[in-house]
Formats: structure tokens, sequence, C-alpha cells
């Protein structure tokens, strides 16, 4: 379950979380950048992920592939994104962190993890450094993806260098407005995964984590998404290890491509009201038969690749 089908404000939660953890086992929390560093890295930064300009009704958006976690060089934007967002006027994200607290709230308690699947989810947490039953409040698969960022850190990415976050920040030092594609309940019904294969896919990743599996393929879907490599992303599927059985397919098809549709008319209607966006989603959305650029060119959008990794990558034509 990668990073890049999380909801934002997990990332900031594992952040917090985190923290301070100070034996050698715990994931090493991540180095500020010195000054020097941060100047040179802003300076200096390439242009990663996943980039389109969208043009439909006399005006532009861009489309952005972001990565949910990253390195510390990584959170500065390069030149393609610094002109997307000079070019616009309105951040639209998958969700906004400010509007998660209240509505995890509502929600009420999360229904509790079979007692033994709990007490391993716990001994994870104690190899991670988390606070005793931190994790509990949590959605059972938000519990994992807290433990996965945790895990992350061993290879040194981190969610407070996520591409989304780093955009929310500029637009709140700003004053650019925010929008929200998807609301809290939706994405929180995504995550959670048909009753019945709840105990397998939890046990399943627990393994992973427990084995250290899931570190090589977070490693290379970075470092895909670093190099704008739709192609890799788009057989994400295939060497994840996080899609070999019926029910973590069918559990991806709904965290991921299910959401694609409603996501694409979020976006036409925001544009179509005569906001110039720049639309940061998980760069995952961009693959496959329900990717986002080829459903916003199905909704009557003009849509070009501005990476010059992409060019030679051509949008799926309507069928």
């Amino acid at each position: 379950m990668p990073p890049t089908r999380r909801l934002p404000a997990v990332l900031a939660l594992a952040l917090a979380l985190c923290a301070g953890g100070a034996r050698a086992a715990c994931p090493p929390p991540p180095a500020a950048p010195t000054p020097e560093q941060a100047a040179a890295w802003a300076a200096q930064a390439p242009d990663r992920g996943l980039l389109w300009r969208l043009r439909r009704g006399g005006h532009s958006s861009y489309l952005f592939g972001s990565l949910h976690v990253g390195q510390a060089a990584w959170a500065y934007p390069g030149p393609a994104l610094r002109r997307a967002w000079r070019e616009t006027e309105v951040l639209a994200v998958e969700l906004d962190p400010a509007d998660v607290g209240a509505a995890l709230a509502a929600a009420g308690p999360a229904a509790p993890l079979a007692p033994a699947l709990a007490r391993r989810v716990e001994a994870q947490a104690r190899a991670a450094c988390l606070p005793p039953a931190a994790l509990a409040p949590l959605p059972a698969m938000l519990q994992l993806s807290t433990l996965m960022l945790a895990e992350a850190r061993r290879d040194g990415f981190d969610a407070a260098f996520g591409q989304d976050l780093m955009l929310l920040a500029l637009a709140r030092s700003q004053g650019r407005p925010v929008r929200s594609l998807e609301r809290v309940a939706e994405q929180l019904d995504a995550l959670a995964p048909e009753p019945q294969a709840l105990d397998a896919l939890v046990g399943g990743a627990l393994r992973q984590l427990q084995r250290g599996q899931w570190r090589a393929p977070l490693r290379r879907l970075a470092e895909a998404w670093s190099r704008g490599d739709l192609q890799a992303l788009a057989d994400y599927p295939r060497w994840c290890a996080c899609a070999d059985t019926p029910a973590e397919r069918a559990w991806l098809r709904r965290v991921n491509d299910d959401r694609n549709a409603p996501l694409a008319d979020r976006i036409a209607a925001l544009h179509g009201a005569g906001q110039r966006l720049l639309v940061a989603v998980g760069a995952l959305h961009m693959a496959g038969p329900q990717a986002l650029p080829r459903l916003l060119a199905q909704r009557g959008f003009d849509v070009e690749p501005v990476r010059p990794a992409l060019a030679s990558i051509p949008v799926e034509e309507t069928p």
C-alpha cells in the first residue's frame, strides 16, 4: 500500500507521531536542511514528477502528479512547476488536511481489529517508536499507512517533504485558495476494504512491514516518480507486491482507479467555473485505463504533457 494512495492528513499525522524517536532502532527523524542547503536546493531544483497543461473554455489549468513522501531536496519546485504556479490562482488537492480532524472525530471510533491482528499492529508500532495505543483510534488501513510512513524514514523518505505538503505550505504562505477535490468521508470509504477482506489485507501488509519487503517497491516508486516515468507507474501493480491476491487487486482498484472519475468531474467543474487551477493528485492516478489525463481528455480538455520526459508519451485518446 504505497504512500501515494493515502490521505494527505495521514502524512502530517505520521510526522507528529514519529517525531522524537531516540533509540537506534527507531526510524530516524528527518534532518532539517541548513539555510545554505535550502537556498541551494531551491535555486537548483530540477523538475520532478508528472505535469500536464489542461486547456478548455479559453483558459488553462495544470495537473501535477505528486508523491506524498519525499527527500529533503525534493521539497522545492522545479522550473516547470514554478511556472505552473505563477500561471494559476487556486490550488486543488485530493483533500485539504485542515478538513480532516473534525471529520475523523465526527466519524467516531474505528471498528476494532481482531485481537491477534491488533497485537501485531501494536508490536509494529513499538518497533517504530510510536506512543502506546497511538494508532488505535484510526481505521485499520490508516494505521498501516502510518506504520509504512514511519518505515519510509529508514530510506530517507519523509512525509514532511511530500509535494502535496510543500504546495499546501506555499499556498498558505501566499494566501492562495485551496480546494479539496474529495470529502473526508469519501476518502475514508475508499480506504476501507470489504469487511471480509480486511484481516487478509492487514495481515499481508504487516508481514511486508516486519520483513522489510515494502521498502524496495517504495524506492522504485519514488525513483519512477522523480524521473517522470509514466510507464513504470502504469506497471506498478506488476511489481509493487501489493496486488498479488484478488483481495489486494480489488482494494487497489477501490483506492485508486475507482476514485478517478469523480476526481475528473470535480476538476472539470472547478475549471469550468473560471478558476485557473494547479491540481496536485497522487501520481498513480495518472496511469492505467482510468488515468486522470485520459478522463479529462474525455471531458473536453486539451491535455498537453509539459515535462520533457513526458513529451514522447501520448495521452490516451478518447475511445
